[in-house]
C-alpha cells in the first residue's frame, strides 16, 4: 500500500505540472494520497499530457525526493528504446521488445548515485503499449481497447503514434543529505536518444535540465 501511494504522489505532481507546484502543497497532496484520495483522474491527465509531448529522440524524466524515498518516472518513445513504435511483427522485434524491458528494470546500470547517500533500488515497474496477442503480460497501465485485433492495420495505425515506455523505480536513501547528483547511463543503453528532459522536486528545491550523452549528471 505504501509503494503504490508514493506511486500516485508521484503522479499527482507529474499531472500538476512539477515546477508550478510549491513544496508546501506537494505535501499537502501527498497526505491526501495516503488518506486514501483516489487521484486517477490526475494519472489519466498526466498520460495523455506525456503522449502529446511525444517527440522521437528525447526522453522524459520526472523524480521527486518523498522523506528517505527517491521516485522516478521515465517517458521513452518506442523508437528510442527499441527502433519501432509498433508491436512486433517478428521474432527479431519480439525479442528486442524482451531484451529493452529487462534493460529497463534494471536501474542501477540506467542512473548512478552517490555511494554515500546509502540508496538501493526497493521498487520497479516497467510497462509499454506495444504489446501484441503474446506480450499483454508487459502492459500493466495501458487502458485502450485492443478488441480489434484482427484489424491489424488499424491497430498498427493506433500503436504507431503512441508507442512508448514508462519505467517507475523507488530508491530507498539511508543518507538523503549526501545526494547531491544523479548521474545517468541511458544514453550508453539506448543509444537512438539525443537528450533526456529532468523535473526534480526534492530537499535542494525544484530544478529542471536537459542531459545529453556529453552532459549526463544533473547536479542537485
Amino acid at each position: 500500500m505504501l509503494i503504490c501511494n508514493k506511486k500516485n504522489a508521484l503522479r499527482l505532481i507529474i499531472s500538476t505540472t512539477l515546477f508550478s507546484v510549491p513544496l508546501m502543497t506537494y505535501a499537502a497532496d501527498h497526505h491526501d494520497d495516503h488518506n486514501g484520495h483516489d487521484h486517477s483522474d490526475h494519472s489519466e491527465h498526466s498520460e495523455h499530457r506525456q503522449h502529446d509531448a511525444h517527440i522521437h529522440g528525447v526522453v522524459e524524466t520526472n523524480i521527486a525526493q518523498d522523506g528517505e524515498h527517491l521516485l522516478f518516472e521515465i517517458t521513452a518513445p518506442g523508437s528510442d528504446v527499441v527502433g519501432f513504435e509498433h508491436a512486433p511483427k517478428n521474432k527479431e522485434q519480439e525479442q528486442l521488445l524482451e531484451q529493452a524491458i529487462a534493460k529497463l528494470k534494471t536501474p542501477n546500470a540506467i542512473f548512478s548515485l552517490p555511494e554515500s547517500a546509502n540508496c538501493e533500488v526497493s521498487d520497479i515497474h516497467v510497462s509499454h503499449n506495444m504489446k501484441s496477442e503474446d506480450h499483454g503480460d508487459h502492459d500493466h497501465d495501458h487502458d485502450h481497447d485492443h478488441d480489434h485485433h484482427n484489424d491489424d492495420s488499424h491497430h498498427e495505425e493506433h500503436q504507431g503514434e503512441h508507442g512508448e515506455f514508462t519505467a517507475q523505480y523507488e530508491y530507498h536513501c539511508e543518507t538523503m543529505s549526501k545526494l547531491n547528483q544523479i548521474e545517468t547511463q541511458w544514453f550508453n543503453v539506448f543509444s537512438h536518444t539525443q537528450k533526456m528532459t529532468v523535473q526534480y522536486l526534492g530537499n535542494s528545491g525544484q530544478k529542471a535540465a536537459t542531459l545529453t550523452a556529453k552532459k549526463a549528471v544533473l547536479a542537485l
